[in-house]
């Protein structure tokens, strides 16, 4: 008892509920963002930076006020008051390709960590098309879809799809063989064995391939964009570039780091509450 009070430290509360230790982190974490945005700055101030091409983060951050809060043009300037139009496209795409992605990689990864057969069939064609860009898909995309959502969906469906079920399929075959022993000695049947021991014990493979997966959704997303369909934030991209809008290229830049950060934040809040159990099992222990 008395070892535990020890080290069961209070830690200093602020308003809000707030402690010390997170209000450091968070203040870390802002450290090199504002060194390497001062630097950014004092480069672009001295002699332009890179011949003046680029432009300073005070004319970035002007462009993006100006795109996110102006008054749209009419058509006229693309780049006033459209920022939260492009947002949602790009959003809604990438939710309904990683969702599928997660429909089909889940289940199928289980199945091939699971049943030495299956893996036997399907694998080896998963493995073969697996290195295969998702730039070398976009001409067949474009194809079959054409100039459409549909297009964009499946190019993220396909960017998130295998690092999802190839870390599936090893969270599947990296549970501890005796569990699942001792469930069948205790004369549960196949299906609960999978349901109730091997599902959760590959849950932190399967939130790592989320991760990865969405990282890669927003990659296929801005590609897709920039040929596949004409809105959003990659379309955005090739034509503020067209145009030589540098300070707009920067501002999408920064705004699809800050969505698929965001997005990655809210995947790890949700396995952080699927996986309560395991704290508390190490706590226990």
């Amino acid at each position: 008892m008395s070892s535990i009070t020890s080290d069961a430290r209070p830690r200093r509360r602020f308003a809000g509920g707030r402690t010390l230790p997170r209000i450091g982190a968070l203040l870390a974490s802002l450290i090199l963002p504002i060194l390497l945005v001062a630097l950014w700055q004092w480069a672009g101030t001295n002699g332009g930076l890179f011949g003046g091409a680029l432009p300073t983060p005070d004319r970035v951050w002007t462009a993006w006020t100006k795109w996110a809060f102006g008054t749209p043009g009419m058509g006229l300037n693309p780049y006033s008051g459209t920022w939260a139009e492009s947002v949602m496209f790009s959003t809604i795409r990438v939710a309904k390709g990683f969702a599928l992605a997660i429909l089909i990689g889940v289940p199928l990864g289980i199945a091939i960590g699971w049943s030495r057969l299956f893996a036997m069939v399907v694998d080896p064609t998963v493995q073969w098309l697996r290195p295969v860009p998702i730039t070398a898909w976009l001409p067949i995309s474009i194809a079959v879809f054409g100039i459409s959502d549909f297009g964009s969906i499946f190019l993220i469906t396909i960017g998130a799809f295998y690092p999802i079920v190839i870390n599936t399929t090893h969270g599947t075959r990296d549970v501890e063989k005796n569990w699942i022993r001792a469930a069948l000695m205790m004369g549960s049947s196949p299906f609960t064995v999978l349901r109730r021991v091997v599902l959760p014990a590959a849950l932190p493979s399967i939130f790592t391939g989320l991760r990865i997966g969405l990282g890669i959704a927003w990659t296929a997303v801005i590609v897709s964009e920039m040929v596949a369909v004409k809105s959003g934030l990659g379309y955005v991209l090739w034509d503020a570039y067209y145009v030589g809008r540098m300070d707009i290229v920067i501002a999408d830049m920064i705004s699809i780091g800050l969505l698929g950060y965001l997005s990655d934040f809210l995947i790890v809040r949700v396995e952080h509450w699927v996986l309560r159990w395991r704290r508390l099992q190490s706590f226990n222990t």
